[in-house]
């Protein structure tokens, strides 16, 4: 497949792209819906041992979820230093260890974005987390066990993906 044109259909708290491609020999229209890159992270406290999500309203499904810590690449921010400011602005934690675990498309038949997915490890909370007002965050923590995590039925595929892998640490000791 070869992208002949690139055109931006609309321009507003994201991007959609409208792009002309040719595939064996036939032309054809393809919307893109260019989200930028994500960041998520499954945190937890070493102290208190157990893990922190986060509750709060998303757009997408028109539901509240509870979710992994997330959130957006900013402009010139490695997905490191992203996930270390959301951990902390959505938490209230610093980061003590972070781990990379995957960096995968969220839906690749039609958006660009990438989630980096982390595990993170934390143990003093400096301040009371709950998002960015500024950015209409309204964001409350949710503490649980590993077998609470375990037991969680998430429809959030960034969320489910770090229950895997705790599954999957937890078959390896």
């Amino acid at each position: 497949m070869k992208i002949k044109n690139r055109e931006k259909a609309y321009d507003g708290y994201f991007k959609i792209y409208k792009l002309t491609v040719e595939q064996q020999g036939q032309t054809f229209t393809r919307e893109q819906f260019d989200r930028g890159h994500a960041v998520a992270a499954l945190v937890y406290d070493t102290r208190q041992q157990e893990y922190i999500l986060t509750r709060q309203y998303r757009i997408g499904p028109e539901a509240e979820l509870v979710e992994v810590v997330a959130g957006m690449v900013d402009a010139n921010e490695s997905p490191e230093e992203s996930i270390k400011r959301e951990i902390e602005e959505e938490t209230g934690y610093a980061t003590d260890k972070l781990q990379h675990l995957y960096t995968f498309y969220s839906s690749p038949g039609g958006t660009t974005e990438k989630v980096a997915l982390y595990y993170a490890e934390v143990s003093h909370q400096h301040g009371a987390g709950g998002g960015n007002a500024h950015e209409n965050e309204h964001i409350q923590l949710i503490r649980l066990s590993g077998k609470e995590l375990e037991a969680l039925q998430s429809p959030d595929a960034k969320t489910i993906i770090a229950q895997q892998w705790v599954r999957l640490q937890s078959s390896k000791s």
